[in-house]
């Protein structure tokens, strides 16, 4: 890790592909079959690195709620989820200052949600650009404690994108 010694995870997720709407809502957009299969596979990627979160803050967007369920149906564990509406338009700004408030005893936090958000504040804690299609994953390594997260304060120690076509 780069001489930072990772106290705790933050897992950043880009909801899994969805659907058009056609004079609907934008945020009332489904899961396509291809969202929800990668949703499972990343769900699975989790599974298989025993990366259960203890806290999720997800988007209350019908696709992001969606692609929880697939992830969540992959995982062992029980972890808190707050469904949080100001996570549909959040943007780098907002998504820290509601991570800062996550408990102390929390050492794994999901967020589940939206771009140009998710790799935004990836690429703002990592100080890098991390590829962050639908579906995409990203683990952050994080040396202190939530309240003091900030540009260059974690590092990239898991990434998983998926790899199939169509759809």
């Amino acid at each position: 890790m780069g001489g930072m010694a990772a106290e705790r995870r933050l897992i950043i997720m880009r909801h899994a592909k969805a659907g058009e709407l056609p004079g609907g809502p934008d945020f009332e957009r489904a899961l396509r079959p291809r969202g929800r299969r990668n949703a499972q596979s990343a769900g699975a990627w989790l599974a298989s690195r025993s990366l259960t979160p203890e806290l999720v803050l997800c988007s209350k967007a019908r696709r992001a709620r969606q692609t929880w369920q697939y992830v969540s149906e992959e995982l062992s564990g029980e972890p808190e989820v707050i469904m949080d509406e100001r996570l549909y338009d959040a943007d780098v700004g907002d998504l820290l200052g509601i991570f800062a408030h996550t408990q102390a005893s929390v050492n794994t936090l999901m967020y589940v949600g939206h771009n140009p958000a998710a790799a935004e504040v990836a690429e703002v804690l990592t100080v890098g650009p991390v590829e962050f299609p639908t579906s995409a994953v990203a683990v952050i390594g994080v040396a202190g404690p939530w309240p003091e997260l900030a540009g260059g304060s974690g590092e990239l120690i898991a990434h998983w994108t998926p790899h199939e076509e169509g759809g």
